[in-house]
């Protein structure tokens, strides 16, 4: 095991992750320079415009704006995933106080771990335009930190053939929401530090449970290749591996993530045409270019949870678009008043009971 004695090996992960990143687009040298100062431009503009449209201030403190390559977007998400990991290691550690294994054991199962998260990182690192990145090293402790993934900026501006500029601000600015979102709701980063905190504290460590569930989990990876095969939606890993526990903290996580990346897709469509002259087709194409996935890609999407997070985008942007048509922007912002305001995950789906549990039953007959 590596001297850490951490669950997974960190070092391997980045080693795996690194050689299996596939290339960007061919750019030149100054294609290159244009890229970075225009994101990091863009990200700077986006401030005024998510704010007109939101009404919420975010605090004096700016996030940094990190312009990287898929491998720096690699490093950024093993350094996150390092520290949100860090209470499920350290059961680990009070499990090998008491425990009879043998070290070679518990190294090669991180071995294991830091190629699987390597790959699965290395996947990923293609499909990412930005992200608001909440953990990790490149994060200050007020804002956290944002990172635009360039090669995959131009690589999918190109690919849809939109208005260059237009794009660029349009991803600047969904990042940017959720940078508003963490620092004007000053709350709302340690809710979603304690929510991971106590998902992991569920997992178990038991081996012999661990062993049930990873051969529950391979069943679901043959059955999934073969329902996939058929047309029919396959299982995700993650329905296999929780306990009835993380199930309900994970319902909880699921409505909260809903929501910020909703909300996001909401304000990058709002600003409108008089910011943004291309916002309608770029949407358009976007959604078109989400849904035109090929069969692999729609496989692994499916196992590692992503068709989740696209589900995300979609259904909580329409709870956002359905409370704002409702109640209005300052009565949407009600959300962010504490956690008990915060949307259950049928809630997301019903934004109506949303509304009468924070607004009253006159709220949606008002707006009617």
């Amino acid at each position: 095991m590596p001297p850490t004695g951490e669950l997974i090996d960190w070092a391997l992960a980045a080693t795996t992750a690194n050689r299996l990143v596939r290339p960007g687009p061919q750019v030149s040298r100054e294609e290159v320079t244009e890229v970075v100062a225009d994101l990091r431009r863009f990200a700077a503009e986006a401030v005024s415009h998510v704010q007109q449209v939101t009404g919420l201030h975010a605090s004096t403190s700016v996030a940094p704006i990190l312009v990287v390559d898929r491998r720096g977007w690699v490093q950024a998400n093993i350094a996150g995933l390092r520290e949100v990991l860090q209470p499920l290691t350290e059961k680990l550690e009070e499990r090998r106080s008491s425990s009879t294994a043998g070290e070679l054991a518990f190294a090669v199962g991180s071995r294991v771990t830091g190629i699987e998260v390597g790959t699965v990182l290395a996947y990923l690192s293609s499909r990412v335009l930005g992200q608001y990145e909440l953990f990790g090293e490149n994060s200050n402790a007020a804002s956290g930190s944002l990172l635009l993934v360039a090669p995959n900026v131009v690589h999918v501006e190109r690919e849809m053939k939109v208005v260059r500029d237009d794009f660029r601000l349009w991803v600047c600015i969904h990042e940017e929401t959720h940078r508003v979102q963490f620092t004007a709701v000053p709350w709302l980063r340690e809710h979603l530090r304690g929510e991971i905190r106590a998902f992991l504290s569920a997992t178990e460590i038991d081996p012999t449970a661990v062993a049930q569930k990873l051969r529950s989990a391979l069943d679901v990876l043959v059955e999934s290749v073969r329902s996939q095969q058929r047309g029919e939606h396959p299982a995700s890993l993650l329905d296999v591996v929780q306990t009835p526990q993380q199930r309900e903290i994970l319902d909880r996580l699921t409505a909260v993530m809903s929501l910020l990346e909703g909300h996001a897709d909401y304000v990058m469509d709002a600003v409108g045409p008089q910011v943004i002259g291309s916002v309608s087709e770029i949407r358009q194409r976007f959604q078109r270019r989400r849904a035109k996935a090929g069969r692999f890609d729609q496989t692994v999407r499916r196992l590692l949870g992503i068709d989740a997070k696209l589900r995300q985008y979609r259904d909580g942007e329409r709870f956002v678009r359905e409370v704002v048509d409702r109640v209005g922007m300052d009565g949407f912002n009600r959300v962010w008043t504490s956690p008990n305001t915060l949307p259950t995950a049928a809630e997301i789906g019903d934004p109506e009971a949303w509304v009468r549990r924070i607004h009253g039953r006159g709220a949606v007959a008002t707006a009617e």
